[in-house]
């Protein structure tokens, strides 16, 4: 075959190869049919094995179709039949799994023949995703499947896997409620993982192994991590342990968002994808070298029309077959637009209440063009798309990088109107000064829900820790109230908030910034927190049932948040306060609200706050969250104490 790969960029080659039909194996009954894409082979062998990682394969010769794809079918019932693909391009022959393999052998090395019916756990046809009336009603949490559970104090007996949360009625130390049941009790909407597809660096041969991963080291997009599964074996197990998880989940109020990260791949010369077809999956320099936007050794070209197609496929996929709520997408700076809203226009086919977000960012340089990323800048132009508020995540507790650094709630002076651009979420508002927010001198966000507000994720330090670093000077006392703060600030602002495992107790990794491959004892979810600051897990679980309960912290657009949110004037950098108000007609919302004053008080001393009108109950204040008055604000005064949020809402209403 003509040496294609200089066309690869081309029209011409995407008029001539784009294949729009189905790929992978296509499993029936009575036969099986195998579709490969390899424009550029000159031969196709699919190789049948017994099992995932022993015995001696079959050889089946693939014939060239239309479109660069090459078609093998072979009779009989073929589930539990293991595959890989011997592919020859200019005289090399190398053995490479199926990029659209739905299951895997242990440690993903042998593609397997899947009868996705037989995985199907009891009720699985009736289950459907938990309903989501906007984005911006979700309350996600980000946790790791083995961190959740992994303790041995957690008294959940499946550790580290998925069926782990699946258990009802586990009580760590002091009688705690853990795993599944925390999150029940805790009253998230959303649980963000971090990535279960095949993932390359953990040993899934050994269940001992201690080793560990976050797993954004991409091996087999379309099947599942096995170090999670009780039987890493048998590739059909870890399915049906997976829906177990998600149909669990669902039915207890909790949908299931997936990390994706199709950025990069963990290997590139020698990866599955370039085994396949060399050079094609991949961006390249002038000089034909791999670029590095990802930080990790390559970063794929989804600008090309089959890489485009494989991750729409993939993403279809896991939210048609396992009913998954939403994906987060890993440095989605190096995704192209356009690939963007396609995946959008394709989830809205199944569920438009399927959440899409993503870091607005690159990990490095890429050579596609900034005016085609989907960066935070470019967020106007990917409509049901939010992006990760980095402004706001810094001005809450100052910037990452730099562990000395404060924002916010620790102290600093600069920090105001970043935290401001998050309560609004990230729209236009006449009350912020742009200028003044750290990174982003204009507003990226066209609705709040294309803003995710958060304080700390698996990166970095936990907020704890930054709070440890930054000010040494404080007591435990007082930066328990700033992590109460935190918490306020995003569970009170406009956008979707999101909840790292493990905040809501003060979850420490002992000063370390990047904990992707450290062992347990740095990682895991330690029950004992929970038990030693459970005022502080009841604070954020109140915070939630206050955003639930009222509209006023989750406003349907960007008008609606312009016409009801006002900032109080005349306080200096350490003080936001802010009304918002429900005039006619009246938003739809749990509780009835007509009028609510926030105030988030910075400051290291008392503050009076000159409030719109007198009569007010208490709902929030230092010590406690929730919807239930904790006391009366009868004039137009309140005396806000140092370091604590308050909220307000007008008498009439409570």
């Amino acid at each position: 075959m003509v040496k294609l790969h200089s066309l690869f960029p081309s029209l011409e080659f995407q008029e001539r190869f784009h294949y729009a039909g189905e790929l992978g194996a296509i499993y029936h009954k009575h036969q099986t049919t195998f579709k490969l894409w390899a424009p550029t082979a000159t031969e196709v062998v699919l190789i049948t094995y017994p099992s995932g990682h022993n015995g001696i394969g079959h050889a089946h010769p693939l014939t060239l179709d239309k479109n660069g794809v090459w078609v093998k079918t072979l009779p009989g019932d073929l589930h539990g039949v293991y595959y890989t693909y011997r592919v020859t391009v200019e005289g090399k022959t190398q053995e490479a799994v199926d990029p659209y393999a739905k299951a895997v052998g242990v440690n993903g090395k042998r593609g397997m023949v899947v009868d996705l019916e037989r995985t199907n756990p009891k009720g699985w046809g009736r289950f459907q995703r938990p309903a989501l009336q906007q984005h911006q009603d979700a309350i996600i949490y980000e946790a790791h499947i083995r961190d959740i559970s992994i303790d041995p104090a957690s008294g959940i007996h499946f550790k580290g896997k998925y069926l782990g949360l699946t258990e009802q009625n586990t009580k760590g130390p002091g009688g705690v409620k853990t795993g599944l049941d925390h999150l029940k009790e805790l009253g998230i909407t959303h649980l963000h993982l971090l990535p279960v597809y095949d993932f390359y660096t953990v040993d899934e041969a050994d269940p001992s192994t201690k080793e560990y991963n976050w797993g954004y080291d991409p091996h087999n997009y379309n099947a599942l991590e096995g170090s999670y599964s009780i039987d890493p074996f048998n590739g059909e197990v870890r399915i049906k342990e997976f829906k177990e998880m998600v149909k669990t989940l669902g039915e207890n109020g909790i949908g299931v968002i997936l990390d994706v990260v199709y950025n990069h791949t963990y290997l590139t010369d020698n990866s599955n994808l370039n085994k396949i077809v060399p050079g094609y999956y991949y961006r390249q320099d002038a000089y034909g070298k791999f670029t590095n936007g990802s930080g990790c050794g390559n970063e794929l070209a989804t600008e090309r029309s089959m890489v485009r197609k494989m991750i729409i496929d993939s993403i279809m996929y896991w939210a048609q077959e396992y009913k998954i709520a939403g994906f987060r997408f890993d440095l989605m700076g190096l995704y192209d637009i356009e690939t963007m809203n396609q995946i959008r226009e394709a989830l809205n086919t199944i569920d438009p209440s399927i959440i899409m977000y993503g870091e607005g960012w690159t990990g490095g340089h890429s050579p596609l063009a900034d005016h085609k990323k989907a960066l935070k800048g470019s967020m106007h132009q990917m409509p049901g798309i939010a992006a990760f508020n980095d402004d706001t995540r810094d001005g809450i507790k100052g910037n990452v990088f730099d562990q000395g650094n404060c924002g916010f709630i620790n102290g600093a002076n600069w920090a105001k109107e970043s935290v401001k651009f998050g309560i609004v979420g990230g729209i236009q508002h006449y009350q912020v000064n742009n200028h003044g927010v750290c990174y982003s001198h204009h507003p990226w966000a066209s609705e709040p829900s294309q803003t995710v507000n958060y304080a700390e994720a698996h990166d970095n330090l936990t907020l704890w820790d930054k709070l440890a670093a930054s000010v040494n000077w404080a007591n435990e006392q007082e930066r328990i109230k700033m992590q109460k703060m935190a918490g306020a600030i995003i569970l009170t602002s406009q956008g979707i908030p999101f909840l790292h495992a493990g905040m809501e107790f003060l979850r420490t990794k002992y000063g370390e910034y990047n904990s992707y491959n450290l062992p347990d004892e740095i990682n895991m979810i330690d029950w004992e927190r929970k038990m030693q600051y459970y005022d502080v897990f009841e604070y954020y679980q109140g915070l939630i049932q206050l955003r639930k309960s009222f509209s006023a912290f989750r406003l349907p657009n960007a008008e609606e948040v312009r016409k009801r949110l006002r900032f109080f004037d005349g306080y200096d950098e350490h003080l936001i306060a802010f009304t918002l108000t429900n005039e006619e007609p009246k938003l739809e919302s749990l509780h009835p609200w007509n009028k609510i004053v926030v105030v988030h008080n910075a400051r290291n001393f008392d503050s009076e706050i000159v409030l719109p009108q007198p009569d007010w109950v208490v709902v929030v204040n230092g010590k406690k969250a929730g919807i239930n008055p904790l006391a009366k604000v009868e004039n137009d005064r309140v005396i806000v104490p140092a370091r604590e949020t308050w909220v307000l809402i007008d008498s009439e209403s409570l």
